[in-house]
């Protein structure tokens, strides 16, 4: 092996490492700052999601005063579920976008992102009241 051709090598190297390292951080820090809102079809309630799919704001349509409390309840909840399928899509696509469709390890972190946030939450018990349980 000829030292020049491997000191090539190993700088070819480098510069692939350092490349993926840098879309590795354009990445996060595009996942970090992403939010998603969405609302329901009747003007209900309206969402938004952080990064990490939790709830981060909440907004109730006039309408609520003239619907059963159950029924906002759902609407809130089913309204989360697509907030996090939406957030699932985009973060997927963003890890696509900066690591590459052909990355094993882009399509493995694209697939337990979608896992993780398309989730679904567990059903509260017999007594609809899921805060206070024993």
């Amino acid at each position: 092996m000829d030292p020049d051709g491997a000191m090539d090598r190993l700088a070819e190297w480098k510069g692939r490492v350092d490349q993926l390292a840098a879309a590795t951080a354009t990445m996060s820090n595009r996942l970090e700052h992403l939010r998603m809102t969405a609302a329901d079809d009747n003007g209900l309630v309206e969402v938004t999601v952080d990064s990490t799919g939790t709830l981060v704001d909440l907004r109730l349509g006039q309408r609520i005063q003239r619907v059963a409390p159950e029924v906002v309840a759902r609407t809130i909840m089913d309204t989360i579920g697509v907030a996090k399928r939406q957030l699932a899509d985009r973060s997927q696509e963003i890890i696509t976008d900066t690591l590459g469709a052909e990355s094993p390890a882009a399509r493995g972190l694209a697939e337990r992102v979608g896992q993780r946030l398309r989730a679904v939450d567990p059903p509260a018990d017999d007594t609809g009241d899921q805060y206070h349980r024993r």
